[in-house]
């Protein structure tokens, strides 16, 4: 068997790269989770998989590997091939790999070396590139100083992070805004492919020359992304800084966020029809998000208000009527939360001040 193989010790210096990696393993194990730079040409289909995993428990390995080559054969085999010689015509240096860096990685670079490729396989495959990425995750929090940004809903946090290079933006790995009117117009990824990016980010950072790692204020829960446990307790025994914010301000930076942005996506994707009312159903089942803590009649009022403002959007083209039912959630749920939460964290804080006052002091801390 050929062995042309990249050491686990490269693994960093891959991941901070972005080499491009093709992932020969079935499609049902690259949905479940994968790599950022990966692509997935597979040596074998999910039906063929599982056939010669049966057969592995039943008739052992030199039965299991006869029917893979018996399933993947001939034309079935050729037009794989054809696949990865294409992938590395347009990726000449990059790498494959299978689950563990075993058979499957192997015979792939076999396949590829008789058809004139020699492609180096990934030693210990997806199983310890992965573990790599969760320990990467874990000792982030002693790698260097976590910063937290807070602020108030509507005070510009994401939008201060996406200007300083100590950050990392977890929202925007997770594709989530972090709040009940937090949804993206395309789908979170899962969880194990939030968690493979977040640790890439983390590397890149760590080989920054960023002396802190800020992030935002975030609960456990992004959305449906969940943060590894290490690296959340390590975001909640860090310092904090309070991010200002004019009520004007906040007010129409959400009007931009919930109402203009959500609206033209959801037109630009579905049309001018089908698109606003994907955008109705987006306000009315965030509203209904929060029923619980609202309750009932707030949350009625609510929806009445978003129908009245909906209605003047859609026959003027006005969108000022939202200012109302987002005042009304600033001052009855968002402000009163948040308020309640801070000031439990009131002895980590360290800097309070607006965008300007902000930059200025991170800017004076990384210097000191």
């Amino acid at each position: 068997m050929i062995s042309n193989i990249v050491p686990k010790s490269t693994y960093t210096q891959l991941f901070l790269s972005d080499h491009p990696i093709m992932d020969v393993r079935a499609p049902i194990e690259f949905d479940k989770g994968a790599f950022p730079t990966s692509a997935n040409h597979p040596l074998m289909q999910d039906e063929e998989r599982k056939l010669v995993g049966t057969c592995y428990k039943q008739k052992g390995q030199e039965a299991a590997i006869a029917l893979g080559h018996t399933l993947v054969g001939g034309n079935v085999k050729q037009r794989r091939i054809d696949a990865w010689i294409e992938y590395f015509n347009a990726n000449p240096d990059a790498y494959l790999y299978c689950f563990r860096g075993g058979l499957r990685s192997q015979l792939t670079q076999q396949w590829l070396k008789e058809a004139g490729l020699d492609i180096p396989y990934i030693e210990g495959g997806y199983k310890a590139m992965r573990q790599f990425l969760i320990d990467t995750i874990d000792t982030a929090p002693s790698e260097k100083p976590m910063l937290i940004l807070s602020g108030i809903t509507g005070s510009g946090k994401t939008d201060f992070l996406h200007k300083r290079s100590e950050a990392v933006d977890l929202e925007g790995i997770a594709h989530h805004r972090g709040s009940s009117f937090g949804r993206y117009h395309d789908a979170q990824p899962t969880q194990i492919n939030f968690e493979n990016t977040l640790a890439v980010a983390l590397l890149k950072h760590q080989h920054s020359n960023a002396k802190s790692l800020l992030l935002e204020d975030e609960s456990y829960l992004i959305g449906r992304s969940a943060l590894p446990q290490a690296f959340y307790k390590g975001m909640q025994a860090a310092d904090i800084a309070i991010l200002e914010e004019h009520r004007d301000a906040r007010l129409n930076r959400l009007l931009d966020e919930y109402v203009h942005k959500m609206s033209n996506g959801y037109i630009e994707r579905l049309g001018e029809d089908a698109g606003f009312v994907a955008f109705a159903e987006y306000l009315s089942q965030s509203i209904t998000g929060i029923k619980k803590r609202i309750g009932g009649k707030q949350h009625d009022e609510l929806q009445a208000i978003i129908s009245h403002a909906l209605a003047v959007q859609q026959s003027r083209g006005n969108t000022e009527a939202h200012l109302e039912w987002i005042s009304i959630l600033l001052n009855k749920y968002y402000d009163p939360m948040y308020l309640y939460q801070i000031d439990k964290k009131s002895d980590r804080i360290l800097f309070r001040g607006d965008h300007k006052a902000m930059h200025q002091w991170l800017d004076e801390r990384a210097l000191r």
